[in-house]
């Protein structure tokens, strides 16, 4: 599918907020309300994956983000097969990344605290087939969490109403 100005427009404005109605995506973007429909359903069913909650995790009781590195004892197809198909069954792993460099995985971890998270690296993480070394960064805060980057839509952003 080919993009122009207005598809990355709204998804600017969807990433922004995710929640605006058809009239205010129209609106902010400079269509009619039936031709932001169309391109919003366009966009849904080519490069939109879904839609989210926005959670504070603080207040579920999950106020520690641990980033994890782990290297596999191998490199092979089966190993990484096993430890992919395992990592995703983890209760407590919110995100994982194939790596290049030193590291095989980069894991995210959300836990309710640094006992929690020692339970879940004695049950989870250490448990993970073909694993060699787990070194893990405790996130003191958080600086930035955004769906995608800014600059990605910076030359079609909409200019803002008053």
């Amino acid at each position: 599918m080919q993009f122009d100005k207005l598809d990355f427009m709204l998804l600017a404005e969807l990433c922004t907020n995710a929640r605006r109605s058809h009239v205010e995506l129209s609106e902010r973007v400079g269509l009619s309300t039936t031709a932001c429909a169309r391109r919003l359903k366009s966009l849904e069913d080519s490069v939109i994956a879904g839609y989210h909650a926005s959670l504070d995790l603080k207040q579920l009781g999950l106020g520690t983000t641990v980033v994890v590195r782990i290297s596999l004892e191998s490199q092979s197809e089966e190993a990484l097969e096993a430890f992919e198909k395992a990592v995703i069954e983890s209760p407590s792993v919110v995100r994982c990344f194939l790596m290049s460099g030193s590291d095989d995985y980069l894991v995210t971890v959300i836990a309710r605290d640094i006992e929690d998270f020692e339970r879940i690296h004695k049950t989870q993480l250490s448990r993970l087939p073909k694993v060699s070394r787990i070194q893990s960064s405790f996130a003191l805060r958080e600086v930035v969490n955004r769906i995608a980057p800014p600059a990605a839509f910076q030359q079609w952003r909409a200019p803002r109403r008053p």
